[in-house]
């Protein structure tokens, strides 16, 4: 598996952009860079896997103040294949290579539930409970820097 940056124009003509999730992955960024901010490595990411792309993850926009926060999302007929809990290490791990101070947060819908099992497994802590736009309300997570 490998993550690939989401362009800030993917060329949606590219073969491995074809399936409809894809696409409307490719136009959920069209509006979310613009609203968001694009500074790389603070992006979003296509999960490759097998030469298909199978889910997005990416930092929700660059730190502010010191905190970054996570999310990933995997199609739904990938599910339970290890994708998610690879995303989640691969974005801790360039959040860490970038700002070895940053401190790392995600939100999840308040109950257990698979992505929860990544975070903790991923040293995440539970941090509380917050609003999230598309949530309601959320458990927070945290991770601090290394």
């Amino acid at each position: 598996m490998k993550l690939s940056p989401i362009p800030l124009e993917p060329d949606s003509s590219n073969p491995l952009y074809q399936s409809e999730n894809c696409q409307a992955l490719i136009s959920i960024y069209d509006d979310y860079y613009p609203k968001n901010g694009y500074e790389p490595p603070w992006t979003g990411y296509f999960i490759i896997k097998d030469e298909a792309v199978v889910g997005s993850c990416g930092f929700t926009k660059a730190p502010v103040d010191g905190v970054v926060e996570i999310a990933y999302w995997t199609f739904p007929e990938f599910e339970g294949q290890g994708i998610g809990s690879f995303a989640c290490g691969e974005l801790v791990r360039m959040a860490n290579e970038t700002d070895p101070t940053v401190r790392i947060t995600a939100k999840t819908a308040p109950e257990e539930n698979p992505s929860v099992t990544i975070l903790k497994k991923h040293q995440f802590q539970q941090a509380g409970v917050v609003q999230d736009e598309e949530i309601g309300e959320a458990w927070l997570w945290e991770r601090g820097s290394r």
